[in-house]
């Protein structure tokens, strides 16, 4: 962040400062976890849903904190913002979930006001910031782009998917006057949340992934998550840049809501930058020409899974933009790394056992992508797929499951492990699909299939776990790799 003293924060926050006189300056981060203050950083007192950051006020300033930016008075030197007007803020994706008299929405507003300051300030120094929304690899994405542009100059990108109304200001507040580029993830759970976001930390380069059934229970159909997706490329300036994935038709559609210069990318044959001639290696890498106007380049990518390639392409389009050649493109892409963890994490056990940990999350497009690449994967060695519930699905839940269990059948998966009962219709769809008996079985929940795998997965076996978050499935994945451990 800038250095600020409190008197400014409370000027820019419309707060008010009390137990100290406002002329300490904030030098370090703004921090909502008092165990990783840094001398002269901000603590933010959120309400929790165990705990009230309020009551760690006094430790965090002994921590070195200059002061506190809370609802309420605590006893030490702090900004105090008043509640919000009636209507006002929304809970976030943080789960904010003791948050019953509105402090912890009124210290997110607060946020949100000096993080728009700060790259105000910033962005007339030279700063760019990118927005990604997409339905699925928004993070893997942002991944990649951090890499591509650090080369560049100073790059700031949040760790994992810290994209909500806390990770998003808390992540823009990470820049400094050095930073060149400010990489932010969006995300969203109703209407107006990105613009929201955008209003906070306005982007001059957008990217938009793709348009999934993530969250559909909440947005009611694909298209109502189209538009809620779009309100990235409509917040961006007529001098910004609006990259868009031409292989998805919802993303191609989204070119007529903004003002902005629009750079297509995919395997499409209108896309500006474009990859031909996609192959996979016996790893499920993808090799690909990256084709542009500028010139093309080989890809190889060192990331498990064909969904990668369209990410890479959106990360590309962004470097090209902003300074790089096509050939740097090319040769950083072919060197990056995995940085955000259980996202299709291949690790390999002293017995020969790969474990592909995609856990973190999952969606219909997302689990799709990762039993293709557990079938690209396992050629010649038995497969296994241990999938859990994906959540949020709304009416459509039932086929969705059903869906993906068949898929596994088509993909010619060796087992299936289903777990949990809400994830029934996996295994139901496996069994109709296909004449399986033992190829799927339900388990009801993940201590009886890591009981299962530990009985029954031999050398050289291959395993995917996936499901969404709240179904714990890298708990499996970590019981596995645990018993690798010599």
């Amino acid at each position: 962040m800038i250095p600020l003293t409190l008197a400014e924060i409370a000027s820019i926050t419309g707060g008010t400062v009390h137990d100290g006189d406002g002329a300490a300056v904030v030098t370090g981060t703004v921090e909502f976890d008092s165990r990783k203050l840094t001398p002269g950083g901000l603590f933010l007192a959120l309400p929790g849903e165990k705990v009230d950051g309020h009551d760690f006020a006094a430790k965090a300033v002994e921590a070195g904190a200059v002061g506190v930016l809370a609802a309420r008075p605590v006893g030490v030197p702090a900004v105090v913002v008043p509640p919000l007007p009636p209507g006002q803020g929304h809970p976030t994706a943080f789960a904010l979930t003791a948050d019953k008299d509105g402090s912890g929405a009124a210290v997110l507003a607060a946020l949100a006001k000096l993080a728009q300051h700060v790259v105000r300030e910033l962005v007339a120094k030279g700063l760019t910031i990118v927005g990604i929304t997409g339905s699925s690899g928004k993070t893997s994405t942002k991944d990649l782009i951090a890499q591509l542009l650090e080369p560049l100059g100073p790059t700031v990108a949040p760790p994992g998917s810290f994209n909500n109304e806390l990770g998003h200001p808390w992540t823009a507040l990470r820049a400094d006057e050095s930073t060149r580029h400010l990489v932010l993830e969006m995300s969203a759970r109703g209407r107006g949340h990105i613009a929201e976001l955008a209003v906070t930390a306005p982007p001059r380069i957008g990217v938009e992934l793709n348009v999934g059934t993530a969250h559909v229970s909440e947005f009611g159909s694909r298209e109502a998550i189209a538009e809620a997706k779009g309100e990235l490329v409509e917040a961006l300036p007529a001098d910004g840049v609006a990259v868009l994935n031409l292989d998805d038709p919802l993303v191609a559609g989204m070119a007529s809501r903004t003002k902005a210069r629009i750079v297509g990318t995919g395997e499409h044959p209108d896309a500006d930058v474009r990859a031909e001639g996609i192959t996979l290696d016996d790893q499920a890498r993808p090799s690909f020409r990256l084709v542009t106007a500028r010139g093309s380049a080989d890809v190889k990518l060192p990331l498990y899974g064909e969904h990668h390639v369209a990410n890479a392409l959106s990360a590309a389009a962004v470097a090209l933009e902003l300074g790089s050649t096509v050939d740097e493109v090319a040769a950083r892409l072919s060197t990056v790394e995995r940085r955000s963890g259980r996202r299709m994490e291949v690790v390999q056990r002293a017995d020969g056992v790969t474990i592909l940990n995609d856990s973190y999350n999952a969606n219909p497009e997302s689990v799709r992508a990762a039993l293709k690449a557990l079938a690209s994967m396992s050629r010649g060695r038995r497969s296994w797929a241990v999938l859990g519930v994906m959540a949020e699905l709304g009416a459509d839940s039932v086929s969705a499951h059903d869906e993906i269990g068949r898929l596994a059948v088509r993909l010619n998966i060796g087992r299936l492990v289903v777990v949990g009962e809400a994830a029934a219709a996996m295994h139901q769809g496996a069994s109709h699909e296909g004449s399986w008996g033992e190829e799927s079985v339900l388990v009801p929940d993940t201590d009886a299939a890591i009981e299962l795998l530990r009985e029954q997965v031999e050398p050289g076996d291959v395993v995917l776990v996936k499901a969404s978050n709240s179904a714990q499935l890298w708990r499996v994945a970590n019981a596995l790799l645990e018993d690798g451990v010599a």
